[in-house]
């Protein structure tokens, strides 16, 4: 016997586009939905991960996602939209989660220690490398800040990002091209 159990039981399913997966999901079918979370469920991990840091609330703010989505596939117009969909779902949990943090966390009761296999001023140069670039992003015009974003952080294809900001494409290149530039103009001590 070769290749793992998940590749000897493959299903047609697994090979089906997006559209087809949210319309039988959305009938019911509960293995057209497991596909698409085994398609999507780690690109939310590090999306979750990266608006919450690395903590134990990553999980759950994907599992709720999931939770939502299978509750509101109905909802959905275009199936092909499906992964987009479900990146805004688990931003919004994301979000929700940071806004429960504020109101139960005191800040200055907080003193999160550095990582023991990290020096001190390994964390400090991230640290300050990390605002810098917050700080750039910050500057950047609002639908270059959009497309950077949705490409490097949430990994959207150019037609993904034209589909969701409803630009048109050679727009999307165009926002993308003087983003990067400016960003590598701009994070040039960093390099």
């Amino acid at each position: 016997m070769s290749g793992t159990v998940r590749d000897q039981v493959a299903s047609p399913l697994d090979a089906a586009a997006d559209q087809v997966l949210a319309e039988r999901a959305a009938d019911g079918d509960l293995r057209a939905f497991e596909v698409l979370v085994r398609r999507y469920g780690p690109l939310m991990r590090v999306y979750a991960t990266r608006v919450l840091g690395f903590n134990d609330e990553t999980d759950d703010v994907v599992q709720e996602s999931f939770i939502t989505a299978w509750q509101q596939l109905g909802t959905l117009d275009d199936g092909r939209a499906v992964k987009s969909w479900l990146m805004r779902i688990v931003s919004r949990k994301s979000i929700d989660r940071l806004r429960a943090r504020r109101a139960h966390v005191n800040i200055e009761d907080t003193d999160a220690p550095a990582p023991e296999s990290t020096a001190p001023h390994v964390v400090a140069e991230v640290e300050s490398q990390t605002e810098a670039l917050a700080r750039v992003l910050a500057d950047l015009p609002e639908d270059q800040r959009r497309c950077w974003t949705l490409r490097e952080l949430a990994e959207y294809s150019y037609h993904d990002i034209a589909f969701e900001l409803h630009l048109p494409l050679s727009t999307v290149r165009g926002l993308l091209a003087r983003a990067r530039k400016t960003l590598l103009r701009e994070m040039e001590d960093w390099r």
